[in-house]
């Protein structure tokens, strides 16, 4: 029997606003039901990520402006109610922001907080500095660990010889389910694992599929 003492610890770094991160935090739910994993969670920030860029297009970086705002009440939750906090929080942003398409502004981050058990008060974080530092540092955590040519998210984990390993990704839609879920975490550490290998892509043809 899987013990919470032999599961692996599966550091997951993610922006609520990303759909394509929200994918894959979808099927790591599914990944611990099915393998000895648990997922630990962590904030980055695109807004962070993307900051002084000027060639991005220009609603991009409106919607980057905005970007500030659920990842500084993330940090502003993990510390007043510590990290436990980020998982529930980020299901309910999540569920809000992707699946039910609202917008990403005060009224949603409360009902968010509200569903998450946390005070609505955490909302007042959205339009301050106050934990950026936090935010920051949380984001260079998870970043320097793959470089800044990627994105969110940002996950890591003991591969297969027992050395921490850590990817970007995997990008995928819709959510894998049940051993289809298994199995892609299975390959993602195999070839994570193996010594000198960076990357398989592909052109994407199909927007987040929020199943």
């Amino acid at each position: 029997m899987t013990t919470a003492d032999s599961r692996k610890i599966a550091d997951f770094w993610f922006d609520p606003i990303c759909p394509w991160a929200w994918m894959t935090s979808r099927w790591m739910l599914e990944v611990e039901q099915l393998r000895p994993v648990e997922t630990r969670w962590h904030v980055m920030s695109l807004a962070v990520l993307n900051e002084n860029r000027e060639d991005l297009p220009e609603k991009y970086k409106q919607n980057l402006a905005n970007a500030w705002r659920p990842v500084r009440v993330l940090i502003a939750a993990a510390q007043a109610h510590g990290d436990k906090a980020l998982g529930p929080l980020y299901t309910e942003l999540g569920t809000r922001f992707h699946n039910q398409g609202l917008p990403n502004e005060r009224s949603t981050i409360e009902a968010a907080l509200v569903a998450a058990g946390l005070p609505v008060e955490l909302a007042d974080a959205a339009d301050s500095d106050a934990f950026d530092a936090e935010l920051r540092a949380s984001h260079q955590e998870g970043i320097s660990l793959v470089g800044e040519d990627v994105g969110t998210p940002v996950i890591a984990v003991e591969g297969a010889d027992g050395e921490k390993v850590a990817f970007f990704g995997p990008v995928v839609t819709p959510t894998p389910r049940g051993e289809a879920a298994a199995r892609l975490w299975d390959g993602t550490i195999l070839v994570a694992s193996t010594p000198g290998f960076y990357e398989i892509k592909r052109t994407r043809t199909a927007a987040p599929s929020f199943e």
